[in-house]
């Protein structure tokens, strides 16, 4: 029996890896045949009625491949922090396997806070490798949306104020993920700035605006990280929808910027049948069936299925249109499941859990400090943990984040880990959030019911803090309705459920007291001035527990810098009217108008230029040692071609003109991390502009007392703003300051240069 089973099972598990030998095979099945002319081969082969099966889905995550030619399906899945689990074929429900408890990785705005290259590399390898193993093609991520409002309930999902920050890291973490043999799709294009009625909400939004606030990241995903996949938003943009927006699809995406891969709609984001035919949409998902209700095939309605057939069978569809998507769809395929690398990936590995701790712990940001930290509490001592989401898994919930997860450390749980019995922990709830443990059918196994009043659960807290050396207070938001989640906005830029008059009581005690707030977007902090320590965390995934006991406890230096402006009143931004947020409609109209009136003026371009003081800016972050700037300095260097008026997106694609220096040293006791910026200020421009733009960003690690002199390269993409009147990019001669610092107000050292 088993000189039968074991040559069986050998050959079973080689054709899964590797698509046997064929002699005389075509072109298309040949890996080693060039992608184009793959492509090509396959295209001719197919029908009509075939082609027309791949442009719509088939199911909730998949969409057809050609059957009859060997050409696989399309397996989509959610995760731009984690691989969802498998929810049944024509419902959202959960499959119920016991095998797709996943990595949960870091949220991307705590990917944004670490403000590294390198760790956007390896995050996107390490999801990538969870994709490839659980055998999905288009990874719906990363999104790279705008913080324009604070209360956007997605903030969480995306990579914060800054088209530049934005741009630098989604370039690696595109790349890693694809280096799997899976395609990012990039999201959500374009705009897709709040929550609230994102299904009907007409973004108007002036050229100049566009170009260089809500674009340049996706461009670098594109023309930078060579994005495989984008997918359409669901709001609309000057009129039209998004996943169907011809001059978002057609006239930038696919055209200016020669982006040559797929482009999904969002899940329902469909609803013509005549505008995505022609307006750039080449895969259509979710729309309006379930698949259970109907005769035949409820599929086959889709908008780019039945209806599309009839329109190119009458000549209302030309064929050209057609092959166009098929292409794409075809190219996606050949690089994704059909590629000639042998992509394996791996699942909830050490080297996954180990990237997620690493990733989370470098994100966090050290707000404030009068000693506190890093915690130092004698064997014997006691430490008082106080809040809810030192305890509630926050994995679960928020939207299509949802992840199920083999394993989730809580702080709570990490501290204890830490502290390993030498220290008392011990924990009081202080209020009461959020009590839900369950979202689509996936459950923490967490039991937070408590029957406690506010005043209750404050007083046994205060009274628990009697035999503290040190209180640590850890709350903030969570993925429920109007916090961190995906259809709702917040209603607040505060901390709900009570917790600030929690924070207060703890203070009163005298006890040293650490606050750490868990969130994906800014909370206001009226009470900041009683806590001896602030710590910004973040849904900081499967580690996120350990990740923020090795920054309280200082085994790792914190480096993290803020992707947002933390302002002290949400009346202090951007957005003053109800035109602006979240939108108004006219009396019979169908859609509600969004109103761009700020302009390029958002986060900190608003905030630095109209002077107003916030509670934390852009880019800030403490550390447990002290830098040093000096010497900034401005080299001329002379390119063969940098004097042409064409300017790339400001996204540092451009020609080098002037190299900028900066000397920087670590000053204090311990070795550390330091994120030392670039802006740029433009104060002699012709028209107006925000007082300084990031430009360039590097993470440099010195020892105590080590220096090193860190340097950066601009280019008159660097230099530019958009001209919409010319649709081009214009460095305008005159005098530039060069501002070098430690966050978007703490300005170091600075330069200046003419541009001739």
């Amino acid at each position: 029996m088993k000189r039968i089973l074991i040559p069986l099972l050998l050959a079973l598990t080689l054709s899964a890896c590797t698509a046997p030998e064929k002699k005389n095979a075509p072109a298309y099945l040949d890996p080693s045949v060039p992608l184009e002319q793959r492509v090509e081969d396959a295209l001719a082969r197919m029908t009509r009625e075939e082609k027309v099966a791949m442009t719509h889905a088939q199911s909730k995550f998949s969409s057809p491949g050609v059957p009859r030619l060997g050409i696989a399906e399309v397996w989509h899945t959610d995760g731009p922090h984690g691989i969802r689990p498998e929810v049944l074929w024509d419902k959202w429900s959960q499959a119920g396997w016991t095998n797709d408890s996943s990595t949960a990785f870091p949220a991307l705005s705590a990917l944004a806070a670490s403000w590294d290259r390198d760790l956007a590399l390896l995050f996107g390898r390490s999801i990538g490798e969870e994709a490839r193993y659980r055998k999905k093609d288009i990874l719906l991520g990363p999104g790279v949306n705008m913080g324009r409002t604070p209360l956007n309930g997605r903030t969480f999902e995306y990579m914060g104020e800054d088209p530049y920050l934005a741009a630098q890291m989604v370039v690696p973490y595109v790349r890693g993920v694809q280096e799997n043999g899976v395609a990012a799709c990039v999201k959500h294009f374009a705009m897709n700035n709040q929550e609230v009625r994102r299904t009907e909400t007409n973004s108007i939004v002036d050229d100049r605006t566009l170009y260089e606030i809500y674009l340049p990241a996706f461009k670098a995903a594109v023309t930078e990280g060579d994005a495989w996949a984008i997918m359409g938003s669901y709001n609309l943009y000057n009129g039209q929808f998004n996943c169907h927006n011809k001059r978002l699809l057609c006239d930038i995406l696919k055209g200016e910027w020669g982006f040559d891969g797929v482009v999904v709609s969002d899940w329902g984001g469909c609803r013509d049948d005549d505008e995505p035919v022609t307006n750039g949409l080449d895969i259509e998902m979710g729309t309006g069936t379930d698949g259970l209700t109907g005769s035949g095939n409820p599929y086959d309605l889709y908008h780019l299925a039945n209806p599309y057939l009839e329109r190119l069978k009458d000549g209302r569809a030309d064929e050209a249109g057609l092959d166009d998507k098929a292409r794409r769809i075809l190219r996606t395929i050949f690089q994704t499941s059909m590629s000639p690398g042998a992509h394996y990936g791996r699942f909830v590995s050490p080297e996954h859990y180990a990237a997620a701790r690493k990733i989370a712990a470098e994100s966090i940001v050290l707000l404030k400090n009068d000693g506190v930290l890093p915690l130092q509490i004698a064997d014997g001592g006691s430490l008082l943990v106080v809040g809810e989401n030192a305890y509630k898994k926050l994995t679960v919930g928020g939207g299509s984040t949802n992840l199920k997860t083999k394993q989730e450390i809580i702080p709570l749980e990490a501290l204890h880990e830490y502290f390993d019995g030498k220290v008392k922990v011990s924990w009081e709830r202080g209020y009461v959030g959020d009590i839900t443990t369950t979202f689509d059918r996936v459950d923490t196994g967490q039991d937070l019911r408590d029957e406690r009043s506010p005043e209750t659960l404050i007083a046994d807290a205060v009274a628990a803090a009697a035999e503290a050396d040190v209180i640590l207070f850890i709350g903030g938001l969570n993925k429920s309705a109007n916090q961190d989640n995906e259809g709702t906005d917040r209603t607040q830029l505060e901390l709900p459920y009570g917790q600030e008059e929690v924070i207060r009581a703890l203070a009163e005690t005298g006890k040293p007291l650490v606050v750490v707030n868990i969130s994906g977007s800014a909370i206001a902090m009226p009470w900041a001035d009683v806590a001896g320590a602030i710590v910004q965390g973040w849904y900081g995934g499967s580690e996120n527990g350990r990740a923020l006991v090795d920054v309280l406890t200082g085994a790792v230096n914190p480096s993290g810098k803020l992707p947002f402006t933390v302002p002290f009143r949400l009346e202090d931004g951007p957005l003053k009217t109800e035109r602006q947020y979240p939108g108004i409609r006219e009396e019979g109209q169908r859609y509600w108008d969004e109103y761009y009136d700020e302009g390029v003026y958002i986060g900190y371009r608003w905030y630095d230029t109209q002077g107003i003081p916030v509670q934390f800016p852009f880019g800030y972050g403490l550390s447990y040692t002290t830098f040093e700037y000096s010497d900034a300095k401005v080299a001329h260097k002379v390119v063969k071609g940098a004097g042409t008026t064409a300017v790339s997106e400001a996204t540092g694609s451009g020609k080098t003109l002037q190299t900028v220096t900066v000397r920087v040293k670590n000053t204090g006791p311990v070795a550390g991390a330091e994120v030392v910026q670039l802006y740029v200020a433009d104060p002699e421009a012709s028209v107006d502009r925000p007082a300084k733009e990031l430009k360039g960003f590097q993470k440099v690690f010195l020892q105590p007392g080590e220096a090193k002199t860190v340097s950066f390269d601009l280019d008159r993409a660097a230099l530019s703003w958009f001209d919409a009147g010319n649709h081009s990019w214009v460095a305008e001669p005159g005098t530039f300051q060069i501002l070098v610092g430690s966050s978007s107000t703490d300005i170091r050292t600075t330069a200046e240069f003419q541009l001739k």
